[in-house]
């Protein structure tokens, strides 16, 4: 009874702290509400409209000028050119004339929990910090997401937090914090020396970033249990350590087997769930697509059977290739000077472009700043993509992945009304993307840099 006590306490002191987290910040940032709230201070079922200078239709690529976005609760109610659409008597307008609007972005690959890991700094975060601390600092992180124009993510993992980001995601839903549209896995499930912390004394109990399993019943078990406690999505790590070969090829060592693999599916598939596998290439890679997963996050070195197998499944790509930029000098170092993890992955994302394996935007942002990974399109537009796919990515394709493209993805009437805007055309310069002024979610102004 007095352990439960503590629990409760803990949890009511957490909540309150992170209470102030969200009501803190720029004056400009209207509070965030649920789902089923209006816009603060108006009657139930107001409007508001978005008169934007130039609008884009992310599906055809196609830069629309002077259309009106009409807004009612949370929902868009119309859209069109300026011309058609009627704006009711009383609605609040919202002048957008001299910038671009787009729907707003999403990045399926994003780790509130991890606030710079590299560097000792991710055995500190396991070890010195209270899943209370380390969730206060996803609360921050996640309105640093939303305010760089993210309003939707998949969070792939609380890094030892336990179901710590279910909390995250249902204090949002409710209104009690500012963050984007959360799909959140919970735990992720790994090997028995598959997954940090490692290295230590076997008379030494540390814990681990990631749920073990070590039998197909165990990982059928697992998923069960995340899912009981909250998961949207199974995520699952088919590879782990990994080494550069005397030739500069990348040498992946597999965690979970196919048996293993195809449990975790099976039962995710059966609760109607998805599973996201981590892999960077060989053996681990080639299970997670034999056994049917939804989405190959990182996928460093897609050989062409690989590629062929995506294709045919269509299983998505999250490749994630800015966050692999930041050690090359490691990697060179290990290679004998040969290669990086960056430049076998670029040449696996060019390849996956030309044979149009499925891509969705994520960055795995956490071991760099929230609130910055809008550099991915940078790279992703280095290595090919033309902006107009890039943004797609982001957009519709991530939708899908997230099985939300009836709610996000696109500015259409009855999805939700979220919105953002840049100054100048991304479409020209994909950079804008980092500097965007504007960000709207279900109808509510989270941030106006553009009055």
């Amino acid at each position: 009874m007095m352990q439960l006590g503590k629990r409760i306490s803990g949890r009511v002191v957490l909540l309150g702290l992170c209470l102030l987290i969200a009501l803190a910040g720029p004056a400009e940032a209207a509070p965030q509400f649920g789902a089923d709230r209006a816009v603060p201070g108006a009657p139930s079922g107001a409007y508001r409209a978005v008169r934007a200078g130039n609008l884009l239709d992310v599906r055809s690529g196609r830069m629309l000028r002077d259309r009106v976005v009409l807004i009612r609760g949370d929902r868009i109610a119309d859209v069109g050119p300026a011309a058609d659409v009627r704006i009711p008597e009383g609605a609040q307008v919202l002048d957008l004339t001299r910038a671009t609007v787009l729907p707003g972005l999403i990045d399926a690959h994003t780790h509130l929990f991890l606030t710079g890991e590299s560097h000792g700094r991710y055995e500190e975060q396991l070890l010195k910090e209270s899943w209370q601390y380390r969730t206060i600092k996803a609360v921050v992180n996640a309105r640093l997401d939303l305010e760089a124009g993210f309003t939707s993510m998949r969070d792939l993992e609380t890094e030892g937090a336990m179901y710590s980001d279910v909390d995250v995601r249902n204090a949002i839903n409710r209104g009690l914090i500012l963050g984007p549209r959360l799909e959140v896995v919970t735990r992720a499930i790994s090997t028995t020396g598959g997954y940090p912390l490692e290295g230590y004394s076997p008379e030494v109990p540390v814990p681990s970033g990631a749920q073990i399993v070590d039998s197909p019943e165990a990982a059928r078990h697992a998923v069960r249990e995340q899912i009981k406690y909250g998961a949207d999505l199974i995520k699952v790590y088919a590879t782990h350590h990994f080494r550069f070969t005397e030739d500069g090829k990348l040498a992946n060592i597999p965690t979970l087997t196919l048996d293993e693999l195809r449990a975790i599916v099976d039962e995710a598939h059966r609760e109607g769930v998805k599973v996201a596998c981590h892999a960077y290439g060989g053996e681990g890679l080639h299970n997670c697509i034999k056994a049917g997963v939804d989405s190959i996050e990182h996928g460093l070195d897609l050989d062409d059977q690989a590629i062929a197998e995506m294709v045919q499944k269509g299983i998505y790509y999250v490749p994630t290739l800015y966050v692999y930029e930041f050690e090359p000098e490691e990697d060179l170092g290990a290679s004998g000077g040969k290669t990086t993890r960056a430049r076998i992955h670029e040449a696996s994302f060019r390849k996956a472009l030309e044979r149009r394996v499925k891509i969705a935007f994520g960055t795995d942002v956490g071991p760099f700043p929230h609130g910055t990974q809008a550099k991915e399109f940078e790279y992703m537009t280095k290595f090919g993509m033309a902006p107009a796919q890039a943004i797609q990515a982001a957009t519709v394709n991530a939708a899908e992945l997230m099985g939300w493209q009836d709610r996000v993805g696109t500015v259409e009437t009855g999805k939700f009304a979220d919105l953002i805007a840049v100054p100048g055309n991304p479409l020209d310069d994909i950079t804008e993307l980092e500097r965007v002024k504007f960000v709207m979610k279900g109808g509510e102004v989270v941030r106006n840099d553009l009055r």
